[in-house]
């Protein structure tokens, strides 16, 4: 078999693995590689309909499917046969509209055609698999996902605006957020909704002032009535950025269109940014998106594994659900791995097959949490104070010393930002700068420090 197609048939699990064996069925079982070649990959269809549903509905994911395995600059193009079998009918389609560069839709809209042409062109860049029916619930996340479903089926009313939801690497957020445009757009599908990530915000902003079209940047995404923003923490340290966003927030917030944000920390938490950013963040309601509890794990299993046709026993999902304790992204893949195994090596899902799947995805040892409270206590009792000294105004020399390992101490082990750490101190952000640099410069030649260090962490992580 040509290269080709061994890397079409891998783009193909990963189409199946995102949209389900149903859909897979109907939709991409009968569709071949027929050609690659100067970089072009032309796909056989049964006819002219899937191609047109795989550039309305599918686009997306083949986007992400084929880059993965052909590389960037990918042209795509179609062929099918108006009678069946007969390859003299074969029409091949070769227009702009089809034939083209394999990118993602949001940056075709600031791409070559000039910007007031761009509502022709616009994609809400959403993914339809990402609802809420295909979302599961359970007590560690039930809050957000009301909160969500409010939001999505009262788009009109000013309730939780901004809403600002963080957690973890592989929890949901995207897909939640996500689910949330798709319902607006469902309800209204004259609703101008948009999926972006911060990278890709970035992307554009850079290449508006690349072309100094910065007001037709803006002017275009204060024109959306729902934006959710993925990965709101990329916006670190991007003063630009930033300061492109602020009136596009200050517009959408006044006209009472919906903004929505995902991000690995809290608002307060986040370094690089401008207060007036972060406090309008405060403006709505920020929540945390937990890594699912057992019940909810045990929920995620059933359901995926009832997805992708396997017959998973209540013994199988228990040990899985007790064997992770990590994100639903870690679940996912545990269930795809079964599932792969069990038809490679062609053996039923057994216990055994199972612990070896886990042993490949799920880390046997977790590191202990540290938070701010643990490091408090643990370096009070080394240097024999009460607690409450710490927090106080004292500039005695074991005060001030333990107050700068604490500083120290919470940047190394918790994603605190330096202005979260002076918060909880009540220092000056300039204050715990200079306190993590102090004990990051003596513990080189410090040998009495670096001991100290040694000890609390002992008596932290064990």
């Amino acid at each position: 078999m040509e290269d080709y197609k061994l890397k079409w048939n891998r783009c193909l699990e990963k189409i199946r693995s995102n949209i389900g064996d149903e859909r897979f069925r109907v939709w991409f079982s009968k569709v071949e590689a027929h050609d690659f070649k100067e970089n072009k990959l032309v796909l056989l269809v049964p006819s002219r309909f899937f191609m047109e549903k795989f550039e309305d509905d599918f686009y997306n994911i083949l986007r992400m499917a084929i880059h993965s395995e052909f590389g960037p600059n990918v042209h795509l193009a179609y062929d099918y046969y108006v009678i069946e079998g007969d390859k003299n009918s074969k029409v091949a389609i070769q227009s702009p509209e089809h034939s083209h560069l394999l990118k993602s839709k949001i940056e075709q809209q600031f791409g070559n055609k000039p910007i007031e042409n761009r509502e022709q062109m616009f994609d809400s860049q959403l993914n339809s698999a990402l609802n809420f029916e295909n979302y599961c619930v359970g007590r560690s996340n039930k809050l957000p996902f009301t909160i969500a479903e409010h939001i999505a089926n009262h788009p009109e009313k000013p309730d939780f605006n901004p809403f600002f939801l963080f957690g973890n690497v592989g929890v949901g957020k995207t897909h939640l957020i996500q689910a949330i445009g798709i319902r607006i757009k469902e309800r209204n599908p004259r609703a101008r909704v948009l999926f972006v990530t911060m990278r890709q915000f970035q992307n554009l902003y850079a290449n508006a002032t690349i072309k100094k079209e910065i007001p037709e940047f803006i002017n275009w995404f204060q024109s959306m009535d729902a934006i959710l923003f993925d990965d709101l923490q990329e916006l670190s340290n991007k003063t630009g950025t930033a300061d492109a966003l602020f009136p596009i927030f200050n517009h959408l917030h006044q006209n009472n269109k919906k903004l929505i944000f995902t991000c690995d920390r809290p608002p307060m938490e986040l370094d690089g940014i401008a207060d007036r950013l972060i406090d309008r963040f405060k403006w709505g309601i920020t929540e945390p998106l937990e890594n699912p509890d057992y019940e909810l794990r045990r929920n995620i299993l059933q359901f995926k594994s009832k997805r992708n046709g396997l017959d998973l026993s209540d013994d199988i999902i228990d040990m899985i659900a007790k064997s992770s304790n990590g994100s639903v992204r870690e679940l996912e893949g545990i269930v795809m791995g079964l599932y792969t195994r069990s038809i490679t090596e062609n053996t039923p899902i057994t216990i055994s097959l199972a612990e070896k799947v886990i042993s490949h995805l799920v880390k046997k040892v977790e590191k202990k949490s540290v938070n701010f409270d643990m490091i408090v206590e643990n370096t009070a009792e080394y240097y024999r104070l009460n607690p409450d000294a710490i927090f106080s105004k004292s500039r005695l020399r074991d005060i001030a010393d333990a107050r700068q390992m604490i500083m120290y101490l919470c940047k190394k082990h918790t994603s605190l930002s330096s202005p979260a750490i002076g918060a909880k101190l009540n220092r000056k952000h300039a204050t715990v700068l200079h306190g993590i640099s102090a004990v990051s410069d003596r513990l080189e030649v410090s040998k009495e420090l670096s001991d100290a260090v040694a000890a609390i962490e002992k008596s932290m992580l064990g």
